[in-house]
């Protein structure tokens, strides 16, 4: 049995000890998502999802997989693709554009979780700052590729990713990875392992190692700024 959240009462979330085992860190329903929502659900380690039609679920698995300034690494396919990278990347220079084309339906999936309601939120974030895309251009100029994620303090929490082309949402996060963790961004929370983002360093750290990571991140101020061009 799981809480349910009255989205016309301030966001109060359960304990992430209330987590069920089966599926693997659901936690609540109801709410809303909203900036208010997002941070205090974020600094908890607590994420919306589920398809557009269903009730609105909060997710806290564990292990959480997360990529820190000592686990990130560039595989040498990586470096290679670097090295002759034939695509241009950006920041914050087509946020909208990003997250529509992310809540586009894979071609391995029916549906798509990015609703009207998270779009909404996760723009506004944007607007306050607080929420960046990165993308990534082909040469003549069509957005291929890219990601986008919130901030809260040190930590960055990773959204959603999207690929037109071979290696685009790849060398986007390839080169913007080394830039968050030189401004100072201690943690990006990937939430749940996957083999495109594992080869980057992934770690997956247990309930209580991961919350006190999250808790000594968000608390740090750090007031991100990347250029609007990367390369």
């Amino acid at each position: 049995m799981i809480d349910w959240l009255d989205e016309f009462l301030p966001p109060v979330f359960p304990a992430t000890s209330n987590t069920l085992n089966e599926p693997n860190g659901l936690l609540a329903a109801g709410g809303r998502v909203s900036p208010l929502w997002a941070d205090s659900a974020y600094r908890k380690g607590i994420f919306p999802w589920n398809n557009p039609d269903e009730t609105r679920l909060w997710w806290s698995p564990s292990p959480r997989a997360v990529i820190t300034p000592g686990s990130f690494r560039l595989p040498r396919t990586v470096r290679k693709l670097l090295r002759h990278n034939p695509f241009s990347i950006s920041c914050n220079l087509a946020f909208d554009a990003v997250i529509q084309a992310c809540a586009q339906p894979r071609h391995y999936e029916s549906g798509t979780w990015i609703c009207d309601e998270i779009i909404d939120c996760y723009s506004r974030l944007q607007r306050a700052g607080r929420a960046f895309s990165i993308e990534c251009w082909d040469k003549e100029g069509h957005l291929c590729g890219g990601f986008y994620g919130l901030t809260i303090g040190c930590a960055v929490f990773g959204e959603s990713m999207f690929s037109r082309h071979s290696n685009a949402s790849k060398l986007a996060f390839a080169t913007a990875a080394p830039r968050l963790f030189a401004a100072g961004v201690a943690l990006i929370d990937c939430q749940m392992k996957t083999e495109h983002l594992g080869q980057f360093g992934l770690v997956e750290l247990e309930r209580k190692a991961f919350e006190d990571a999250l808790m000594k991140a968000t608390t740090q101020p750090l007031q991100l700024t990347l250029p609007g061009w990367l390369t």
